[in-house]
């Protein structure tokens, strides 16, 4: 299993790579563009768009992990369709070839005969990554390969990804917008429980060098499986025990403390708002982007990201899913939630990755439905729920 997650790293990195050099020059980037189907729209947006990157991600990263493990293709699973229609009107099925030449000429089809930008991602697709990590390489865990499906979003937070904003300032850490809240998603869970197992967010564009104008990753992972919980913060938690007061921190105090914070989307309904500044006063954070409001709570920048739209989907949620798993935390279904009776000591409604939603179609039938709530600590979560069902009362009892 940790050969898999290995692997996995590897190839988040490379659709990294690819991910940057397709914003290395705006003229390029605009060939890259291709308005998405009906079927695959995301109705939260007016606009929505499929790019050649999110599909170059997408394949790389299924056509990688099957060459290392012959037959792993087909749990692996995305949101974008490899299909493309050139100016010609030739519908073309993108994937990876087996030689640089071969998989230039392919995208040479799609890009209408635009042989520099053909040749430019060919190379970057087919460049070798190595990926390192001390913690992941002294593990050696073993699970069956046919029991694992894999989640994909090649490019979370499209519209950032294309608008391209550079400069945009963080607040407390976190993003409200720009290319720093793109992420590249991939988690592993069981097909036959859904339980998620394994989670990789590669955040490609972190910081960028003022001279060359160059942007640098950043990559998080973690693995839970059989009473094994390991993750890529786990040397900067232990640093920080004692001395940091940081609310992400999932010691006794934090369980306690009675500030929540919590990252949203912009689009949040309003009456969750409301209860929300009640809870957590003006520690509220807007953000774009399922993965990376997902990441803000992984990296321990706010205690929630909740969501109560029916918007994300399996491949938004399941990567991070896994890595807040293995710190003991989740993401539950935040409708569950509401109507549970916390004194019946019921299990929290976890998502699972492995039932379509009877009755939808097109990407709703792996929609999470009931929308979500992130968190690192049970503890935290519990209190904060019964804080936010105590406000949201009012606000219904007025509707």
């Amino acid at each position: 299993m940790s050969d898999i997650l290995r692997e996995l790293l590897c190839v988040s990195e490379k659709a990294a790579n690819i991910a940057r050099a397709c914003r290395q020059q705006e003229a390029l980037f605009q060939l890259l563009i291709e308005e998405k189907k009906e079927g695959e729209k995301n109705k939260k947006f007016a606009v929505d768009f499929k790019t050649l990157a999110d599909v170059l991600v997408q394949e790389v990263i299924k056509q990688n992990m099957e060459n290392k493990f012959p037959g792993l293709e087909k749990n692996i699973f995305g949101e974008e369709s490899n299909e493309f229609t050139n100016d010609l009107g030739e519908k073309i099925t993108l994937r990876l070839c087996s030689t640089e030449e071969e998989t230039a000429e392919l995208l040479s089809k799609v890009l209408n005969g635009n042989k520099v930008a053909s040749e430019a991602l060919a190379r970057v697709v087919h460049q070798d990554v190595a990926f390192t990590d001390p913690t992941l390489d002294s593990t050696e865990i073993s699970v069956p390969q046919d029991i694992l499906g894999i989640w994909v979003d090649p490019i979370d937070s499209t519209y950032q990804y294309i608008k391209g904003s550079a400069d945009i300032k963080s607040n407390q850490g976190i993003f409200p917008c720009g290319l720093q809240c793109v992420t590249i998603l991939i988690g592993v869970y069981d097909i036959q429980t859904g339980v998620p197992l394994m989670g990789v967010i590669n955040q490609p564009f972190v910081s960028r060098d003022p001279n060359t104008l160059r942007w640098k990753g950043q990559c998080y992972w973690g693995l839970s499986y059989m009473g094994t919980n390991m993750h890529s913060l786990q040397l900067t938690i232990s640093r920080r025990n004692g001395s940091e007061t940081h609310t992400g921190n999932t010691g006794s105090e934090a369980a306690f403390s009675p500030s929540f914070s919590a990252v949203i989307s912009t689009s949040e309904k309003e009456t969750i708002k409301a209860a929300l500044s009640r809870v957590c006063g003006d520690r509220i954070f807007g953000a774009a982007g399922a993965g990376y409001k997902s990441l803000c709570v992984v990296q321990g920048l706010v205690d929630i990201y909740i969501f109560s739209e029916d918007t994300t989907f399996k491949w938004d949620s399941c990567a991070a899913h896994a890595i807040l798993r293995a710190m003991g935390g989740g993401i539950v279904d935040l409708k569950e939630c509401l109507e549970r009776n916390p004194e019946t000591w019921l299990d929290l409604p976890q998502l699972v990755y492995h039932v379509e939603n009877e009755g939808a179609a097109g990407v709703d039938r792996w929609a999470n439905k009931g929308g979500l709530i992130a968190y690192r600590s049970r503890k935290r979560l519990e209190t904060f729920l019964s804080l936010l069902v105590q406000n949201l009362a009012p606000a219904e009892t007025q509707t």
